[in-house]
């Protein structure tokens, strides 16, 4: 199962978020797990994820989260605004998915 992380500035809408993106894996049996986190706390919960996905508002962060996230070999990249806005857990994990596999 891929583990993915996600984060904003205190961790609350990036759990609803996650929680979308939760519910929209089950319903498609995807293998993925996603969970949440504040920016703050980021470097506590990398190790043993797969991909980090970062809320599109804190997109000035993505240098900073790379060079942390390299540490232990973790994909990064910003939510799609379209998908985050709308909380659209579909989205979610189609964006991982293909995050996950590179394309």
């Amino acid at each position: 199962m891929a583990k993915v992380l996600l984060v904003c500035g205190s961790g609350a809408s990036s759990g609803f978020m996650a929680a979308a993106g939760r519910k929209a894996a089950k319903k498609a049996n995807a293998d993925l797990e996603f969970k949440a986190r504040s920016d703050s706390e980021l470097g506590d919960f990398l190790q043993g994820v797969d991909l980090l996905l970062i809320a599109p508002h804190l997109k000035y962060m993505l240098h900073d989260a790379q060079e942390e996230a390299n540490q232990y070999e973790v994909k990064v990249a910003i939510i799609p605004q379209k998908v985050y806005g709308a909380l659209d857990g579909k989205g979610l994990v189609a964006f991982a998915s293909d995050e996950l596999a590179g394309k």
